[in-house]
């Protein structure tokens, strides 16, 4: 059994890139641990969540049903509801980390956070597993640490897509900051990254297509797109674990 921290932003989460998660890795026998930047437990973005302000043309960006149940037990965990603080994290407790995305305003503080910057450093040296997925991972690419390497994000066309269906009922919501992420990841995995956009026509994966969603990896470092990549993330993430200890892949 391994221990996975989850590094919440304090609000503004996507439920899905941490319950999804959450759920698979507890289901592998996993301990699954969160830390917050106050240490107090975080709360999600509720406009994902329950689909409340959001137009009927944009429901599509609603957490799906099994996203919304693997929530709502999560809820119910022991650790979810005693956090860490980031400060008191000590990476050499945990044998891998999860960086999950979410959206305006409550991302900023998260992506802008010099104390997860060092903590992205520190898990880099030690060569920890580590996964990120959409907003994820920006503070990793803000720290320096993706230089050179094979990334995704949230991409052009799916950030794009979300603020367009929403900027009338729910104008900046969706624009967690002006340049797109995909843009400023490339910009700093520069010289020699790869930003990999995946298919134009993501599929969402889930317990009955696991498989479905697009995952990069480079050594130890794993990253997603989008909602819909987490649970194929967090089997990618089992895989490097079991790897690490003997035993065959995930599925």
């Amino acid at each position: 059994m391994a221990r996975i921290l989850i590094l919440l932003p304090q609000t503004d989460y996507d439920p899905s890139e941490v319950a999804l998660p959450w759920q698979v890795w507890t289901g592998a026998g996993h301990e699954v641990c969160f830390a917050t930047e106050t240490g107090q437990p975080a709360a999600c973005d509720p406009v994902t969540l329950t689909g409340q302000g959001l137009p009927l043309i944009a429901r599509s960006l609603q957490a799906r049903v099994e996203a919304r149940e693997a929530y709502a037990d999560m809820l119910a965990d022991r650790n979810y509801n005693r956090p860490l603080s980031w400060a008191k994290v000590r990476v050499t407790s945990f044998d891998a980390f999860h960086f999950p995305g979410g959206h305006a305003p409550g991302m900023r503080p998260y992506c802008e956070s010099e104390v997860l910057q060092r903590l992205a450093h520190e898990i880099f040296t030690y060569d920890k597993p580590v996964s990120a997925v959409c907003h994820g991972v920006l503070p990793l690419a803000r720290a320096g640490v993706l230089v050179g390497r094979r990334t995704t994000a949230l991409t052009e066309p799916l950030e794009k897509i979300a603020i367009q269906l929403t900027q009338s009922a729910l104008p900046g919501h969706y624009r967690t900051y002006p340049k797109s992420v995909e843009a400023e990841v490339k910009h700093r995995i520069r010289p020699g990254g790869l930003f990999e956009r995946g298919g134009l026509f993501p599929r969402y994966a889930g317990r009955r297509n696991p498989e479905a969603g697009f995952v990069v990896r480079d050594g130890h470092y794993l990253s997603a797109r989008w909602p819909g990549d987490a649970w194929t993330l967090a089997l990618r993430l089992n895989d490097l674990l079991d790897a690490q200890n003997g035993r065959g892949p995930s599925r």
